[in-house]
């Protein structure tokens, strides 16, 4: 019969070394999370407005009149549609512009890191 083994403390197939990271990296990554928390939540909120706030408030908007109808009815039947439409178009373009603002940070870093080495 075979003997058993102690068990090892080391796992078979261990996870692998993330690639080491330059602090100008780290702090690229760290804007463009914070951008992109900080946009979402600006748009939710719009989101929120359009949704909650304007049916909320729908009979002191009575007396606005937007292209022949009512406000609140425009909100209700188009309006917010259309808002949240935008609200995509919006974070589309800005987080394109951050990508390639993060991508820009990732061309220098390897530059300057292709400097570097001999």
């Amino acid at each position: 019969m075979a003997a058993l083994r102690p068990p090892s403390s080391a796992p078979l197939n261990p996870p692998p070394e993330p690639p080491p990271v330059s602090e100008a990296m780290v702090v690229a990554h760290r804007r463009y999370w914070r951008f992109n928390l900080a946009l979402i939540a600006v748009l939710m909120a719009l989101g929120f407005a359009v949704s909650f706030l304007v049916p909320l408030f729908a009979d002191r908007l009575e007396r606005i009149r937007f292209m022949g109808l009512n406000l609140p009815f425009y909100f209700g039947a188009q309006g917010s549609i259309l808002i949240y439409v935008a609200l995509v178009a919006v974070y589309i373009v800005l987080m394109q512009r951050a990508d390639r603002v993060l991508q820009a940070a990732r061309a220098a870093d390897l530059a300057t890191d292709r400097a570097r080495q001999p």
